[in-house]
């Protein structure tokens, strides 16, 4: 497998993000953000501070490992982290956060979580891109970007030390 750099700036492809999920959230009540682990962990922070939220009791984080459809398949994964969701997630609206939307699988698996968790009000979606190749009928409600990758490609979400995104295109041989 091989990497690149992307032509993508991840960093401009969130304040896209930001902008739509604070106007799209704008009046709503009762918000909590949760982010599916790592990518997606690493944006939900920095969206419950846009949304002004307290961090400790309406930003949570989901590891979706053991609810995925493929997981007898695959295996567990090292790195698997445990789920962190300490409030109350019935009559809330949750934003849902992941970082590249693509088969759809990995959000059925977190929404199956969730409701675990208790009953919502709503779900909305948020994902930095959307790769195409769904799977399944699942769409992104904020989305900052479509990208169209080659066979064979994929797209990953990475944090510097200092904070900062970027994705990488991965090139699986």
């Amino acid at each position: 497998m091989t990497t690149s750099h992307s032509q993508y700036d991840a960093e401009a492809l969130y304040r896209v993000l930001e902008t739509q999920v604070t106007t799209g959230l704008a009046g709503a009540d009762n918000i909590v953000v949760i982010g599916i682990y790592s990518g997606g962990a690493w944006l939900a922070e920095r969206l419950a501070k846009a949304l002004q939220l307290s961090e400790k009791d309406r930003l949570g984080y989901l590891d979706v490992s053991f609810y995925r459809d493929d997981f007898a398949e695959k295996g567990l994964r090292p790195g698997i982290k445990p789920t962190q969701i300490s409030f109350d997630v019935n009559g809330a609206t949750i934003l849902l956060v992941d970082d590249v939307l693509y088969t759809g699988r990995t959000t059925r698996a977190a929404i199956n979580e969730l409701f675990d968790y208790g009953r919502p009000a709503k779900i909305m979606l948020a994902a930095l891109v959307d790769r195409g190749g769904r799977e399944l009928p699942i769409a992104a409600d904020f989305v900052a970007d479509k990208v169209t990758l080659a066979a064979g490609e994929s797209l990953e979400l990475q944090r510097a030390e200092n904070g900062e995104l970027s994705l990488t295109v991965h090139h699986n041989a």
